[in-house]
């Protein structure tokens, strides 16, 4: 018996794109006049966003310029708001709608959101006919500084946080830092918890800005809000293109996270917010750390006290 044997060579390739535009704008401009009379491009988008988003008061004539979802060639869809939403139904609506409109792969996604929406819209354009473009304009702190950067998306399936997904980074991402006044406490709250993740592995000037501060961080500092985004968006960049695909490095991203997702799983997804999950997490690890003498005591009860500033769980038992 003869058997041939073939090898087929494929190019490395991600959907998506190749390069990332980051835009931040510590100003908001009116949205409708940004996205939809201002920038006219050739392809068609569908704009995908959740309930809290579209009813906010600087989105009202972005949301009234669409006729039953419609504006010219660009399509709209408004999701429900939460973790509870962020599933594979979710993910299917946005492919339906867009299979409805007759959208091609050379049209766009285009998700106005916090991490749910940004993961969301960005998976269901990485498997929308095999994958088209996406771009994304973050409007909670957590997705500016750690979400809507670096490809990963996905959904929650069975109640595991995450379990689905792809890389399919955003062609453009669009700061427009205002929208972080909107944010209710505890998201706020939860946004900072991924910034101090940040800072505690690879920004010592990010690090001793939350634990000197908290004062101004607490108050929602313009000046210190903006600072803190661009060194998340630097440091994180940063790691991405050195490890697109999480072999190596940008598992350190993951700091707390093990602890967190657990957490959130079994608290129920939604009951707490990612952010508070992840500063549980990082006291867990330093906690775990210490035993192991990774690091020095006085580290860890530092890490601790600025813990306790932003008033994050610090108990072994949340």
């Amino acid at each position: 018996m003869q058997l041939d044997n073939y090898q087929i060579s494929y190019p490395k390739i991600y959907t998506g794109t190749d390069i990332s535009k980051i835009i931040i704008s510590d100003e908001m401009p009116n949205l409708k006049d940004f996205f939809l009379v201002n920038n006219k491009p050739s392809y068609r988008r569908l704009f995908v966003t959740d309930a809290t988003v579209a009813s906010l008061e600087c989105m009202k004539d972005f949301i009234q310029a669409f006729d039953d979802g419609k504006y010219n060639d660009d399509q709209l869809i408004i999701l429900g708001s939460g973790e509870p939403y962020k599933t594979i139904e979710s993910v299917l609506t946005i492919a339906k709608t867009a299979v409805d409109a007759d959208f091609t792969r050379n049209d766009c996604f285009v998700g106005i959101g916090g991490g749910v929406i940004c993961d969301l819209t960005a998976f269901a354009a990485s498997i929308f006919k095999r994958g088209i473009s996406v771009e994304l304009a973050p409007t909670t702190l957590l997705a500016m500084v750690d979400a809507s950067i670096g490809g990963k998306t996905g959904c929650d399936f069975d109640n595991y946080k995450n379990m689905i997904g792809t890389f399919h980074p955003a062609k453009t991402i669009y700061y427009f830092t205002p929208f972080i006044q909107f944010l209710a406490e505890n998201q706020y709250n939860s946004g900072l918890a991924e910034a101090f993740k940040t800072g505690l592995i690879y920004d010592e000037e990010l690090y001793d800005l939350f634990k000197n501060e908290s004062e101004k961080i607490l108050s929602r500092n313009k000046e210190i809000l903006l600072k803190i985004i661009e060194k998340c968006v630097k440091a994180k960049s940063e790691i991405v293109e050195k490890d697109f695909m999480e072999k190596n490095i940008r598992s350190n991203l993951n700091l707390g996270h093990t602890f967190a997702h657990a957490l959130e799983s079994i608290a129920g997804l939604g009951v707490i917010t990612h952010g508070a999950a992840v500063a549980w997490g990082i006291g867990r690890a330093a906690t775990i750390s210490l035993k192991k003498d990774y690091c020095m005591e006085s580290f860890v009860n530092e890490i601790f006290t600025i813990l306790k500033l932003y008033n994050w769980e610090t108990e072994a038992i949340p």
